[in-house]
């Protein structure tokens, strides 16, 4: 049998009226890039700790996390000008809110700017902002900031979404697809904007899993255009975005439990959250496919972008729909490339998917139409968008 005809492929990519597409994708990140590799001397030299057993540990964390790359606000210039970050109890949620208000709102802008770039359009043409963050606490939110760091219309209709950690990014694209399909001729900017600063803490036996993010969390900003039945001539939908869900498990508010203290935000997250998402991830995925009629969807005949919260995450949901191993390359690329980045990865977990895609499409002619958008958080809730690739 011959390949499909690429003209041939594009005539039946078309999205369905009245439907919310993604239009383009934009990200952006801060200046200071961390090798893998150099992190842990780094990280023990800045916070002025010798403890030979953390260090240990840490090193072990930062070879199983899988992350070779990953940009950070943090800086030897924050760190010179605000030296009380580093020292173990003070309290510096005002400093950290200082850095964290004016970085993710530089981030949020850049990403932006560079979606909108890509989509083709004035900026005038947005109708409404979905803004997502868990990095920043202010009021007005972020959400006002950024409207006004892009010459937005003070017409812009916003919705904020303030932590809800790395669900954050699919939850804004659930709340940016029943916008646009509801309000014909819309044009949603869904932005994400996060940093680790606002919980960087140095080493200590008391909070074991602040190693863990040290090792895993990384910095940056992700930015989407979504809109329902795209202009022919000026917009190239990239993704439909059908049917979407969320779910949320029952008593288990406390396996990712984060608190806004005086030093800073403490997260603790419970050894259980990959055994939990193994035990309730098929299904949640089967109850999403079955809500938009494609029950009878082989797993490995979709496309997969989910959320990278870590690999023994990825690794358990393989082993647990049976997925070919190149179905969560785009996540492990995010991953090994910008670490965790909470609500922003699965904006760069997409433009890998639609890197990949292109890929396929001109070697074998062929790709997955249909797929699945997954994202795990807080609460712990499920999030997924059964979406079809549009890109031609």
């Amino acid at each position: 049998m011959g390949s499909i005809d690429a003209t041939e492929l594009a005539s039946e990519k078309k999205p369905n009226p009245g439907k919310a597409t993604i239009l383009a994708i934009g990200k952006a990140f801060p200046h200071q890039l961390v090798m893998q590799e150099y992190l842990v001397d780094g990280y023990f030299k800045t916070t002025n700790c010798d403890d030979p057993e953390l260090k240990q540990k840490l090193t072990r964390l930062c070879k199983t996390t899988t992350v070779k790359t990953r940009y950070v606000v943090m800086s030897e210039e924050i760190l010179t000008k605000y030296p009380e970050i580093a020292i173990e109890g003070g309290s510096t949620v005002k400093q950290r809110l200082d850095i964290c208000n004016d970085a993710v709102t530089e981030m949020a802008v850049e990403a932006s700017r560079s979606c909108i770039k890509n989509w083709g359009r004035s900026v005038s043409d947005i109708t409404h902002l979905v803004y997502v963050s868990s990095s920043e606490a202010r009021l007005p939110g972020g959400d006002l900031f950024l409207a006004k760091g892009l010459g937005l219309s003070p017409e812009t209709h916003r919705v904020l979404l303030y932590f809800v950690g790395c669900s954050g990014g699919v939850a804004g694209l659930r709340v940016a697809k029943d916008i646009a399909e509801n309000n014909p001729g819309s044009r949603v900017l869904l932005a994400t904007s996060e940093t680790t600063i606002i919980g960087f803490k140095p080493p200590s036996k008391d909070r074991p899993y602040d190693l863990v993010g040290v090792a895993l969390f990384g910095d940056g900003a992700g930015a989407m255009i979504i809109g329902s039945d795209p202009d022919p001539v000026s917009e190239k939908p990239l993704f439909e975005l059908h049917t979407a869900i969320q779910n949320f498990l029952p008593d288990t508010e406390k396996t990712i439990d984060g608190r806004l203290t005086e030093t800073g935000i403490n997260f603790t997250l419970s050894r259980e959250l990959p055994q939990i998402i193994e035990d309730n991830v098929e299904s949640f995925c089967k109850k999403l496919i079955g809500k938009a009629g494609l029950a009878d969807k082989d797993y490995n005949q979709m496309f997969w972008a989910v959320h990278p919260g870590g690999p023994a995450i990825l690794n358990r949901m393989e082993k647990r729909l049976n997925l070919s191993p190149e179905k969560l390359s785009p996540s492990r690329r995010s991953l090994m490339d910008y670490g965790n980045a909470s609500s922003n990865s699965i904006v760069y977990v997409l433009e890998y998917m639609l890197e990949e895609s292109r890929k396929s499409r001109s070697m074998s002619g062929s790709e997955n139409e249909w797929g699945l958008i997954l994202a795990f958080g807080p609460g712990v809730t499920f999030e997924g968008i059964v979406a079809r690739n549009l890109d031609v």
